[in-house]
């Protein structure tokens, strides 16, 4: 087999690592088109998806190939109506082909492909293929350069056959990351939304993530500190109750026996203590080893502030009713609830008399119960 030229031959591993780079970092697919073509001595390259119900994606794609917004609805045609595509998928999946193995001169002359599309792209010559994807659709490879550039030849062929099974790769794996970054950041997302604080930790408390409302505490409540990064509970006899639960909560999740408990009551002064409860998170297990070991810290307020938006959402209350059923949420007593708001106390029991009416409740032991466990408790974005 005849070698490729020494430059050429050292462009590929420059290439094919920055497929499997780009695969792990989606900000490096941007201009991975125009490595491709410099790589095969062509003006324009273009990675896209065929969809069944003809709709295509582009992936990525030299500069060249896009089109003006006013042409894009003449661009998407041809693009659905691509005469190499068409053939390709007949040549067969995987198949490193040229325009010459798909369309005779003769047909050029007579196709609008040739005579319209293609000249408006600066384009004449291909070497690509198709391939199966993940997803329900071709994916599509195409490698293009001028007429007077001259036919691709057999060593670009083997060339192009060379990257090509890398560049599926790549893109596999670039999708398949896509969805667990997807997984973690809707994960992340939904923690956010608790009005409970939320914190991953290791054996030793070392915050590996934060919840927004976690940040929130750790910030506010003089309990609670952060110490190297670490989670920690300003009375030391707490604090070593807490390493005591996150270590049992850590030989759970190695399925291992670990001492009983979970929970943690943090007083403080004048106020409603904090409750903090630790879970296990397992193991994720892979080729590349054990992951580091976590655990799921879980801190509530009782006295953080209800959504009171929702509140009013949920039962219709009006903007008094719904200040007046947080404070009730919150352990307030009417009392109290007149005395924040600057209202009697007669004002404050009419008002839960209607509470008590658009929740459906009979008493206020009832209504607080329901306050307290509403989905009126989740923080607003």
């Amino acid at each position: 087999m005849e070698s490729l030229p020494a430059q050429e031959a050292a462009d590929l591993p420059t290439l094919i690592a920055h497929l499997y780079d780009a695969a792990m970092d989606a900000a490096l697919w941007p201009g991975t088109a125009s490595r491709i073509a410099q790589t095969l001595n062509s003006t324009s390259t273009v990675v896209k998806l065929h969809g069944d119900s003809g709709q295509v994606s582009l992936l990525e794609c030299t500069s060249n190939l896009l089109v003006s917004t006013r042409d894009q609805a003449w661009a998407d045609e041809w693009h659905r109506r691509d005469l190499w595509v068409e053939r390709s998928l007949a040549y067969g999946m995987s198949r490193i082909i040229t325009d010459e193995d798909l369309v005779k001169p003769e047909e050029q002359t007579h196709s609008g492909f040739y005579q319209e599309w293609l000249p408006h792209l600066g384009i004449h010559h291909m070497i690509g293929a198709v391939f199966p994807t993940t997803r329900d659709a071709v994916g599509v490879l195409g490698i293009h350069r001028p007429r007077d550039a001259g036919a691709y030849t057999d060593q670009e062929r083997r060339q192009a056959a060379l990257i090509f099974p890398h560049l599926q790769r790549a893109l596999r794996l670039g999708q398949r990351f896509a969805g667990l970054s997807c997984q973690h950041e809707l994960t992340l997302q939904a923690l956010d939304r608790f009005d409970t604080g939320a914190l991953i930790v290791d054996g030793v408390c070392r915050i590996l993530h934060a919840s927004a409302m976690a940040e929130t505490m750790m910030r506010d409540c003089p309990e609670l500190a952060v110490i190297r990064g670490r989670l920690s509970l300003r009375r030391p006899m707490l604090h070593d109750k807490l390493l005591t639960l996150v270590h049992a909560a850590l030989e759970t999740a190695h399925g291992r026996t670990g001492k009983p408990g979970s929970a943690l009551l943090i007083p403080r002064h004048q106020r409603m203590p904090l409750t903090l409860e630790v879970a296990p998170l397992r193991p994720t297990i892979d080729a590349f080893g054990e992951a580091r070991p976590s655990v799921l810290v879980f801190i509530r307020d009782p006295e953080a502030p209800l959504a009171v938006v929702r509140l009013r959402e949920l039962f219709g209350f009006t903007r008094t009713e719904a200040a007046v059923a947080a404070a009730l949420g919150r352990g307030r007593s009417l009392e109290d609830i007149g005395t924040d708001m600057g209202i009697g106390l007669g004002t404050v029991r009419t008002h839960l008399k209607r509470i008590l009416a658009k929740t459906g409740t009979h008493r206020q032991a009832q209504v607080v119960a329901l306050l307290a466990r509403s989905i009126g408790t989740s923080t607003a974005l």
